[in-house]
């Protein structure tokens, strides 16, 4: 008799799922491949531990991005390259060094940019 063949990833896929830095999820987590059953329960009801990495971090690279409102490669070229915790972030928009200001602009001015060039081809007919 056959069993049914249940999908696994990796933790570092499921963390990236989850949206939580994997080298602050606890060690069973990191040791152990998780199926999908497994990753639907932690995101329907997450435990403890895992609302707290939400809520307190560290963050992965790209919600710091997100939450600084500057793209990963602003992050780079400003000096950020470990996860920052949610009280870090906030201390750093606070404190709006030179670099995170021109990077917020930069950021600003790319999305803009996508947003124009996105107008321009929906008002675009369709060739067929």
């Amino acid at each position: 008799m056959s069993r049914p063949n249940t999908q696994s990833m990796k933790p570092a896929t499921a963390a990236k799922k989850l949206d939580v830095y994997l080298p602050a999820t606890p060690a069973e987590f990191q040791e152990n491949p998780i199926t999908r059953d497994q990753l639907a329960e932690l995101q329907a009801n997450p435990p403890q531990w895992l609302q707290d990495l939400r809520k307190n971090g560290p963050h992965p690279k790209n919600l710091v991005a997100a939450k600084l409102s500057v793209s990963i490669a602003g992050l780079a070229r400003g000096g950020v390259t470990e996860a920052l915790t949610t009280e870090q972030i906030n201390a750093l928009i606070e404190e709006m060094p030179d670099w995170l200001a021109a990077e917020r602009e930069s950021f600003q001015n790319v999305l803009r940019e996508e947003r124009r060039i996105k107008a321009l081809h929906a008002d675009k007919p369709r060739k067929n």
